[in-house]
Parts: C-alpha cells; structure tokens; sequence
C-alpha cells in the first residue's frame, strides 16, 4: 500500500498541474483573452452541468446515501455563500451595486464561489485517484488518465470564469493551482481513512454536484443569456453544449 500511496500522490500531483493550462493565455492580448472568456464561460457551463450530471450525480447513486438531499444542501449552500460573498466585497468593501448604476463589484463572487466547488471536487478526484490505487496498480493508472482527461477542460473552463470573474490572468493561475491542491488533501485522507472512505464520498459527491449545477445554472448562464447578438449567441450555446459533450465523451471512453 505503501508504494500504491507514492503512486497515487504522484499521479494526482501531475492532475493538480493541470491547472497551469490557462498559462497558454499568457501570449494573447488582452483583448483577444476579453474575446475568448466567454467561450471558455460557455464551455465551463456546459462542462460543469455535464460532469454534475454525466459524472458526479451517477456515481452519487452507485455509492448510495442521500443523493438528492445533499445535492440540495450543495445548492442552498452555495446560494448562501454567494450571498455572503457579495455582501462583504460590494457592500462591507464600499464598492455597492444597484440596478441601473455603473459600480459593480470588482470582483465577482462566481469566482470564489467556482473556486470553493473546484476545491471540493478536486479533493473528490484525490479521493478516487487514491482509492483506485489502494484496490491495484492498473485501476489507478487507467483512473488518473481519465481524471487528467476530465481536468483539462474543466480547467481551461474554471480558468475562464476567474477571468470574468475579474481576477487577473496571474491571479487566475494561482487560486486555480491552490483550489487544486486540495486534490491532494483528498490522497492523504483516503490512505489515512481507507475504511470509511466509501461513507464520506457518498456525501461529497452529490454535495460537489449541488455547487456545480448552482453555479452553472445562476451565474454563468445568467451571464451568457444577456448576449444580445444572435450569432455571438448562437456560437456560446454551440461551445456550451460542446462542454457537455466532451464530458460525455470522457464518460463513454472510460466507462469501463
């Protein structure tokens, strides 16, 4: 089990990288990155509902336990911290936001609140990863490639939505790499835990979802809806339902 922990720890140290992806971005121009976030919005809307759906509600009920419920719970929680979240950066920060009015927050909460689910899924992939690994060699191998195919989008994507959100590009990559290294955390706690692991799962897992489907469905779609020109339209539904299709396709590849 030992040598299977430094595998599985490797492996999701190599996943937590793929955070970096949005470094590509670093060689375009500012407005170019302006033209290309709400494609990558559009895509992390439809990546987020596919893996909720395609991936983590699924597994959910393979493993049992409250699924809806904590799904439910995961959506009210993260209308709540959204709330929170925009109360302390647009009023307690002196910066107000009211309709019809030009100030807006310089931050938007859909970034921290992106970065709060990425964390807790990325720790679930921690989970899974390792799990894998504690059961054989070649379940883990095939596990993290499928994990490092899911991440890539889901990346580019998250990266995305920081970037509208109003964080910088630096900024971006580094509360991305931080949100991913709680991937790690889940590698340690599986090995730490092994036993009960399956029960703590059966709780993240729907949890994770809940914050996924609230955040693509009340803050990057309520953004995308607001485009006013139908071919710009017509384009960020076609690269949404792309978003849902490469988790589709992530999902029938590694089915088995």
């Amino acid at each position: 089990m030992i040598n299977n922990f430094h595998y599985a720890l490797l492996s999701i140290i190599i996943i937590s990288l793929m955070s970096f992806i949005g470094v590509i971005t670093l060689v375009f121009k500012r407005s170019l990155l302006e033209k290309l976030v709400m494609v990558l919005v559009s895509f992390a809307a439809g990546a987020l509902l596919g893996g909720a759906f395609l991936h983590l509600l699924p597994e959910a009920i393979h493993e049992g336990g409250p699924v809806f419920s904590m799904t439910l719970a995961g959506i009210i929680l993260f209308f709540v911290i959204e709330i929170y979240l925009y109360w302390y950066h647009c009023h307690a920060g002196h910066i107000h936001k009211h309709k019809h009015k030009e100030k807006t927050c310089h931050i938007k909460p859909m970034g921290y609140l992106n970065l709060i689910g990425d964390g807790v899924h990325n720790f679930i992939d921690g989970v899974i990863v390792a799990t894998a690994f504690i059961v054989n060699f070649e379940l883990g191998i095939i596990t993290a490639i499928a994990v490092i195919f899911h991440e890539i989008p889901q990346e580019l994507g998250d990266f995305g939505v920081l970037i509208h959100s109003g964080f910088s590009r630096a900024k971006a990559l580094f509360f991305n790499f931080i949100s991913a290294l709680t991937a790690i955390a889940g590698v340690i706690v599986t090995y730490l835990f092994a036993d009960s692991v399956t029960n703590f799962t059966s709780y993240l897992i729907p949890f994770a979802a809940g914050g996924f489907i609230y955040i693509a469905m009340t803050d990057l779609l309520a953004e995308l809806k607001e485009e006013s020109n139908l071919k710009k339209a017509t384009l960020q539904l076609f690269i949404f339902l792309l978003g849902i299709t490469v988790m589709w396709l992530i999902k029938f590849i590694f089915a088995h």
